[in-house]
């Protein structure tokens, strides 16, 4: 079927010399600020430290280290770039197809509630500011019916104008930035204690994304057992303060 021709100008992505006004798009998409309910989630890790898995600064770095390692690098980045890519690309079928992709690999109910309500938060806050992807009546790709997260922050970057690189590196810096924020409020875990995880991990992150960027498709797909078995537990967890 041929592509409508365009009725109306699709959202604009933003240029600047210095790629300033990317800069500062990035910090907005990354930011704790931003209204999206990013807060109430805590990815299995609250289970982790109700069963006695993570209990300090150093067992908090070596989940979140093994997380990032064989989760973030091989599911949620890799794709991110894919997505980038194909909205940058006008390529709808295969945004369809990497959305899809993302959500059968969240391995339990809460981490893919996690998902399309963060979604549906960040759709919702494009649409107020007028950023949301062209209708099927208009030039571009449709936004698929439900998408996750990861699918509408790629949207997101692409309107900003922030490069693949640069937009990968910020999504590991607001999950490791999240995660942190989760074990100060759940374990006897200091800020500066947590400054001290993100020194340790900030190397991981940039490995992370030149991995991620490298991975051919056939080698994608998080491992993760505990982490699914830890999100699995916080479904029927007694008391809670997250949401998974």
């Amino acid at each position: 079927m041929a592509t409508p021709m365009p009725t109306e100008p699709e959202a604009p992505v933003e240029r600047a010399s210095g790629d300033d006004l990317a800069l500062l798009g990035l910090l907005q998409w990354v930011s704790p600020a931003l209204p999206i309910g990013a807060f109430a989630f805590s990815q299995g890790l609250e289970s982790a430290f109700e069963l006695g898995w993570v209990s300090d600064e150093t067992s908090l770095g070596d989940w979140l280290e093994g997380v990032l390692e064989d989760g973030l690098t091989r599911c949620d980045l890799p794709a991110l770039s894919r997505l980038h890519a194909a909205w940058s690309e006008g390529d709808g079928e295969a945004v369809a197809e990497w959305d899809a992709w993302l959500a059968a690999n969240r391995e339990t109910a809460e981490l893919a509630a996690e998902d399309a309500r963060l979604g549906a938060s960040l759709k919702r806050l494009l649409g107020s500011l007028a950023l949301l992807p062209p209708d099927v009546s208009r030039h571009g790709p449709e936004l698929p019916e439900g998408a996750g997260y990861v699918t509408l922050f790629a949207w997101a970057a692409r309107v900003r104008g922030i490069a693949v690189r640069q937009a990968l590196l910020g999504f590991a810096w607001a999950w490791l930035e999240n995660q942190l924020a989760v074990a100060c409020k759940a374990l006897p875990l200091g800020h500066t204690a947590a400054q001290r995880i993100v020194e340790r991990l900030r190397p991981a992150l940039v490995a992370a994304v030149d991995e991620a960027l490298a991975l051919p498709d056939d080698e994608l797909g998080p491992a993760l057992p505990g982490l699914a078995l830890a999100s699995a537990l916080h479904e029927t967890q007694y008391s809670r303060l997250f949401r998974s």
